[in-house]
């Protein structure tokens, strides 16, 4: 009997869904890269800290995660650009940015990380895919985001962390992040309805900051059930509650 394919990361709460005979290439043309892919996403661990301190740019986790499959790994940012030539003669040139690509012999694997983006990046992904499979290019297309288990759980991991560190009113909450005046109405309006600051605090933080409009789990499930990016072969990979550390 076949062992089931990311058994470990399955085992620590990851949700895995291969689509479009993305498993059965990885297990015999790219069996290297699902090993990396296994033990680099193995290793995350988020501290809940993390899910509350303000600052643009990417979340410290994704750095993480990033030079784990870039430096240890030699997943590296890359560029493909197809040219349409006819007669010599260049007519369409369209390039595609890959933030992680490895290939292992013949084939190649692409991997982008969707840890807290708006959702549409979903839709860009899952087009470049698609072309770059199309095209020859890619074998697989891999998306990591956030799982199910971790979207519906923020709301009590942010009230909990709150309860623990006694963030109890707006100012204890600036030593984290410092709420923009949008976000101060919410919160009061929330902690209101609530009649618990730290429960209004984490329901209107979690809405404003990883919402239904942002990238995780549902919202991807939600467009490969409608068929885009079919069909190129895809692993999709949700980060579970688990890898978050109280």
């Amino acid at each position: 009997m076949k062992t089931r394919m990311f058994a470990v990361l399955r085992k620590k709460g990851f949700r895995v869904m291969a689509l479009h005979h993305a498993e059965a290439i990885l297990r015999h043309d790219l069996p290297e890269a699902a090993a990396e892919l296994e033990d680099a996403l193995g290793r995350i661990s988020i501290p809940i800290e993390e899910l509350v301190r303000g600052g643009g740019g990417e979340g410290a986790m994704t750095q993480r995660l990033r030079r784990t499959l870039s430096g240890e790994f030699g997943w590296k940012k890359h560029v493909f650009e197809i040219k349409k030539v006819v007669d010599g003669v260049e007519k369409e040139s369209i390039s595609h940015e890959i933030d992680h690509v490895k290939t292992f012999r013949a084939s190649t694997i692409a991997l982008e990380i969707e840890w807290n983006n708006k959702d549409p990046f979903f839709d860009r992904d899952l087009e470049n895919f698609k072309r770059l499979h199309a095209d020859g290019v890619i074998s697989v297309g891999v998306i990591v985001t956030r799982g199910p288990s971790l979207q519906e759980s923020l709301r009590d991991l942010i009230s909990e962390f709150a309860r623990k560190k006694n963030l109890n009113s707006q100012a204890a909450i600036q030593e984290y992040y410092s709420p923009t005046r949008r976000q101060l109405e919410i919160i009061r309006r929330t902690v209101e309805s609530r009649s618990s600051f730290e429960e209004g605090w984490a329901h209107a933080f979690v809405s404003d900051k990883y919402g239904e409009a942002t990238t995780h789990w549902r919202k991807l499930e939600d467009r490969v059930k409608r068929g885009v990016g079919n069909p190129c072969p895809l692993l999709l990979i949700g980060i579970p509650r688990q890898a978050v550390t109280l």
